[in-house]
């Protein structure tokens, strides 16, 4: 263990030893309690684009909050830690976050790998986690309780069941194959599909796995196709979703595809007029009519940013799910009246507010393990990769 993860454990081991003794609780008081919000996401790496999003929407919010008064008499801040998609990085820096910075949540990144590693040390602490992207099921569905775990994000039980919905009215045969990368999160994904394929009494005609960065998925297309499918799903992200495209070209094989949001980043950049017509789910889209807040959180980006069309905006979902996150936990700490964590974390369950992506009314409830998630599945989209650009599915060319 590195010398400063030990001496981390030493300080929290002394800080809840003196608690004991004086009666006191472990959890830091609001005098000791940092005012902010600490980031591990992928901001370096092929998914930085993700990590970047989620820091925007975050940095956006903190900056209204703030204008308006910020939190407990308090201004907000961000501090943002880069885990490159690495398990360990998110631990680390989890422990960072927690026990140097003594914010008041962890905000959750892009890689469902790190989000599963984070369980154990969010727990062991006792600090309020909120992802806003990575979606496996059992991330937050993890069986603690109390769980910090919390979620404004898509889970992957409830995109499987809707893109399970969207497969079989595309195809004509029911034969649905299923491309999923070897990670936590491929492989978190592959019971949620079956289960949601055995529910409309069908079963999976193919399904295929591949690791990151392999170059050549002739042998798991020519299997799929062989099988009969006529429709594939993909949980995968944009490098490996090329090369499942190039290696469908090579073969002669062009079924519909239908993916989680994995393959929402770059795809149409990497795969070119390949990626015309795949669909992908999304919690939000810069592209339909916009609310007010919308309207404002637009001008904001393009202040920021200087992305006046909102074709232009990458990751549109990351950056909408964050700012609803943030405004989420400020709610909590509010009504908490304290930046206590245990405090927060009780607190969470009682916010009730209309969103940007969603209504949250409740955004939790305590009593319903499944709604940890604060996203119901009717405010999910479809989207479609069009000349490069991520665009609804309704009103497309490929809406028929």
């Amino acid at each position: 263990m590195p010398p400063q993860s030990i001496l981390r454990g030493q300080l929290l081991a002394a800080t809840v030893a003196f608690g004991l003794c004086t009666g006191l609780s472990a959890t830091p008081a609001l005098a000791d309690q940092e005012p902010c919000i600490g980031n591990s996401a992928a901001v370096t790496g092929p998914a930085a684009f993700s990590g970047l999003a989620i820091k925007l929407g975050a940095e956006i919010a903190i900056e209204e909050i703030n204008a308006a008064g910020g939190v407990l008499g308090k201004k907000l801040r961000l501090i943002q830690y880069d885990d490159a998609g690495a398990p360990p990085r998110g631990v680390d820096n989890t422990r960072r976050i927690a026990l140097a910075d003594k914010c008041i949540a962890v905000l959750g990144g892009f890689h469902s790998t790190v989000a599963l590693a984070q369980v154990d040390p969010v727990h062991e602490i006792g600090i309020p986690y909120m992802g806003v992207w990575a979606a496996n099921t059992k991330a937050i569905e993890n069986g603690r309780d109390p769980n910090f775990m919390f979620r404004v994000s898509a889970k992957d039980k409830w995109v499987a069941r809707f893109l399970v919905d969207e497969a079989l009215k595309v195809s004509k045969t029911g034969k649905v194959a299923f491309f999923y990368e070897n990670t936590g999160w491929g492989n978190g994904a592959l019971p949620d599909v079956k289960a949601a394929l055995a529910a409309k009494g069908k079963e999976l005609a193919a399904a295929e796995t591949f690791n990151w960065n392999d170059q050549d998925m002739s042998p798991q297309v020519i299997r799929a196709r062989d099988a009969g499918a006529d429709v594939v799903m993909v949980w995968s992200l944009d490098r490996e979703a090329n090369q499942i495209l190039r290696s469908m070209d090579k073969a002669g094989w062009k079924p519909p595809i239908i993916g989680a949001w994995g393959i929402s980043g770059n795809l149409g950049e990497l795969a070119g007029p390949l990626a015309n017509g795949v669909r992908v789910m999304q919690t939000y889209s810069f592209l339909t009519p916009q609310s007010d807040t919308g309207k404002k959180l637009l001008a904001a980006i393009e202040a920021k940013t200087g992305v006046k069309d909102p074709k232009d905006i990458k990751a549109p979902s990351g950056i909408a799910n964050s700012y609803d996150a943030v405004y989420v936990l400020a709610d909590a700490i509010k009504i908490a009246g304290s930046y206590d964590w245990k405090k927060v974390q009780q607190a969470l369950y009682q916010v009730s507010r209309g969103g940007l992506v969603a209504p949250y009314k409740p955004a939790f409830d305590k009593a319903n393990p499944e709604r940890q998630d604060a996203i119901l599945p009717q405010y999910y989209l479809l989207t479609v990769w069009h000349d490069g650009k991520l665009i609804p599915l309704k009103g497309s060319p490929y809406d028929k």
